[in-house]
């Protein structure tokens, strides 16, 4: 609700605060006293675009700004939240124009811009002025009144959820069939990619260990020579080193008792000898081993051959990466026969959920259609009340569309200003009026079921009176009971329904005319209504029926 308005410098207002009523406000005032005014200053915080005219002292800036409580409203908390704005139970809104024309927007002294605002406000503020698009033309809130009076929140929820589901299975479904044919387009390449690879049935480093191979079978005789003769030198030449170094060690064992340090090196002397007799052994084995064999040549000669054509041809360096593109084109090979079974097994799941929505969009719609007539009916009877007797309400439901987040069902509000039979879509014939009560009528009968924020309406009972006005006033006061009302009027018969009854009037101050409002006690209430009734010097009859309006 609005529990506050301040106005600062904008047009003939100065300065002005209003504190609102929690219920029905109503705010009255000679013609051209400043209620448009007012509304104009209104409209700056609900997102409206500013204009350096309004400024009313061109040496200081405009100030408009309203405290709401969010009355635990969750769009409102979710709303901040996802724009990074302070959560507090009173919502500020503040907008400011400067000398240059330049304006500035603020929600709880965070800068915010004019679409965040008109978002915001719109869950804050629902403003009915003569010549607005008033969402009653909008599907949206046209199906939120049917879904109201079935009471289909609980099941509307659990379509959604169904709805949901069958979405994200559809797009995974499509996926597949998008996968499985960029599988088939590659399948027939990947395949002969796989099988060449597989063909070869190349081990973990084989290509590096050929090609050590190979160097070693293309230096066999080489190796040969040089390890026979090693051999030779170590143990088969006329003196053969081993053999010197034994003889030495013999040579050196009678008088190693005489030196501290000759039995240390006579034990080195030993051991190199056992080395050199072991390395003597290990060139024996390696030579007898070491074999020049052309026809294992050439059989690896083509292995490597091979090997080396596949990896160029894979734009890759070593064995165990061409294995790595074997294995990958072998899983995508498998992909190919699994995606079949996946696309079944999803496409099965898809229908189980499409069949679900269906059936709870079935059930929406049939609820939907049961409060078609009733609502007519009632409207019609509103209309009727408040001074729109040749105006009739036709809804138009359309329940063969496709699946939508709300269901299948195409509604639309049509209308018939003066029973000429021609229904046509609302926003199409209604008169600013028009709109204005038949939205009225609607909202009185699903107040209770759709958490609507605060109403302001702006002179809509322009062209009715008398026991129509009076209707209008018992509406917007059944309405006030559950939620914040306000509506600027001329008629005495909504100002006697009132909780607050604001009075707007002009009054020269520092020589110019200002705009001024307060709120009337009970005795001013009475003599304005009295005005509003007789004129500006009422009569006893017109008081005293002011008075039973107050009253009662």
């Amino acid at each position: 609700m609005l529990k506050k308005l301040y106005i600062q410098n904008y047009a003939i207002i100065d300065e002005i605060e209003i504190d609102f009523s929690a219920k029905l406000n109503v705010i009255t005032g000679e013609t051209g006293a400043g209620k448009s005014i007012l509304m104009g200053a209104l409209s700056l915080i609900l997102g409206d675009r500013a204009d350096t005219n309004v400024l009313m002292n061109r040496d200081k800036k405009c100030f408009v700004e309203g405290a709401f409580s969010t009355d635990q409203k969750q769009e409102v908390k979710i709303f901040l939240k996802e724009n990074d704005l302070d959560a507090d139970e009173e919502v500020v809104i503040r907008r400011e124009i400067n000398t240059n024309g330049k304006s500035r927007a603020f929600v709880n002294d965070t800068p915010v811009n004019l679409d965040q605002l008109r978002i915001l406000s719109s869950m804050l503020v629902d403003l009915h002025r003569q010549f607005d698009t008033l969402s009653l033309g909008q599907s949206d809130f046209q199906r939120e009144v049917l879904d109201a009076l079935a009471g289909n929140a609980g099941l509307l929820q659990q379509y959604q959820s169904f709805f949901s589901r069958w979405q994200h299975s559809a797009k995974e479904l499509d996926e597949l069939l998008q996968q499985k044919n960029v599988f088939t387009k590659e399948y027939d390449y990947n395949k002969f990619l796989f099988d060449e690879l597989e063909e070869t049935s190349f081990k973990e480093n084989e290509l590096e260990e050929t090609d050590a191979e190979l160097k070693l079978l293309g230096n066999a005789e080489g190796i040969k020579t040089v390890l026979s003769k090693v051999s030779y030198e170590l143990n088969e030449s006329d003196q053969p080193i081993v053999q010197q170094l034994k003889s030495l060690q013999h040579q050196m064992s009678p008088v190693s008792a005489f030196h501290p340090h000759l039995e240390e090196i006579l034990k080195r002397m030993q051991s190199a000898q056992i080395e050199l007799q072991d390395i003597a052994d290990e060139v024996d084995r390696i030579n007898d081993h070491v074999n020049h064999d052309p026809k294992q040549i050439e059989r690896l000669n083509e292995r490597v051959s091979t090997g080396y054509k596949l990896l160029k041809k894979h734009g890759v360096q070593t064995t165990n990466e061409l294995l790595a593109i074997q294995n990958s084109l072998e899983k995508k090979l498998q992909a190919v026969l699994n995606i079949d079974e996946a696309i079944i097994g999803k496409q099965k799941e898809t229908d189980i959920l499409l069949k679900e929505a269906g059936q709870l969009g079935a059930m929406l719609s049939e609820k939907r259609k049961k409060q078609i007539k009733p609502l007519q009916e009632k409207v019609n009877q509103l209309l009727i009340k408040v001074g729109m007797p040749n105006a009739r309400l036709k809804v138009d439901m359309d329940d063969q569309q496709k699946l939508q987040l709300h269901g299948t069902d195409a509604i639309d509000f049509l209308f018939d200003a003066n029973k000429s039979n021609r229904f046509e879509p609302i926003r199409k014939v209604a008169s600013g009026g028009e709109l204005s009560r038949l939205m009225l009528s609607i909202k009185s009968l699903v107040a209770q079921s759709i958490d609507l924020p605060t109403m302001i309406f702006d002179e809509i009972d322009t062209g009715i009176s008398g026991e129509a006005a009076k209707q209008v006033g018992i509406i917007m006061k059944e309405l006030a009971f559950s939620r914040q009302v306000i509506s600027i009027t001329h008629q005495p018969q909504i100002a006697g329904k009132a909780d607050a009854h604001f009075f707007v009037y002009k009054e020269i101050r520092d020589e110019a005319i200002k705009t001024s409002i307060r709120l009337l006690t009970r005795d001013e209430r009475i003599t304005a209504i009295a005005k509003m009734l007789s004129g500006e010097k009422p009569t006893a009859a017109a008081l005293e029926n002011a008075r039973e309006m107050v009253m009662n």
